[in-house]
């Protein structure tokens, strides 16, 4: 079975910072694409970023320059770490994993920024 599991989300203050993991199983996590995903109540979900097998990385738009997406095969975890945290970053945030398994995707990490 195909098992993502986020954490590291949380309450944060407007400058501050968080690192999401996403542990994985039940996949080949060196060649599959993972990305992370999130969605703020009333819109839609939006790419935050990807990084592929190869270790090239993808950022949205509103995100480019303070999130940095890393993975480390050994563990078969991902991370974001996320920096200068603002309102509107609030959301559940996702991890996805494309690969030979098909597309799975885990229950999602609170992310809250508010002063």
């Amino acid at each position: 079975q195909v098992k993502l599991a986020e954490s590291g989300g949380g309450l944060v203050q407007p400058g501050g910072s968080l690192r999401l993991s996403c542990a994985t199983s039940g996949i080949m996590f060196s060649t599959t694409m993972m990305s992370w995903y999130r969605q703020a109540p009333g819109k839609q979900r939006e790419l935050v970023a990807h990084i592929r097998s190869t270790g090239d990385t993808e950022y949205g738009d509103s995100v480019r320059g303070r999130f940095t997406i890393s993975r480390d095969n050994a563990k078969k975890t991902m991370y974001v770490q996320m920096n200068n945290l603002e309102p509107e970053d609030t959301a559940v945030y996702y991890c996805r994993a494309l690969g030979r398994e098909g597309l799975n995707w885990g229950r999602g990490t609170q992310v809250t920024v508010s002063s």
